[in-house]
């Protein structure tokens, strides 16, 4: 396989690009829209989740009830 070596000017060129104030922007930005797609799927997951929750007859009062009685039990646990 044929190796491509950098010349000197693409070398400095690598250089002053990933020391530019432009491109650190620019990978700030790319950050921000990673991080707010993430949380775009994340969400549409938990509606899908909490859509098939309903199908199946939960309710928020059902899982609220449920979280009181495990916390209970955690604590009990805990203070044996």
């Amino acid at each position: 396989m044929n190796r491509i070596e950098l010349t000197k000017e693409m070398t400095e060129e690598l250089e002053r690009l990933s020391e530019s104030e432009y491109v650190s922007l620019a990978r700030l930005e790319k950050r921000i829209m990673y991080k707010e797609r993430q949380r775009l799927y994340q969400l549409r997951a938990l509606e899908k989740r909490g859509r098939e929750l309903a199908a199946a007859g939960c309710t928020r009062q059902n899982m609220e009830a449920r979280l009181t009685e495990l916390e209970a039990e955690w604590a009990e646990a805990g203070a044996e």
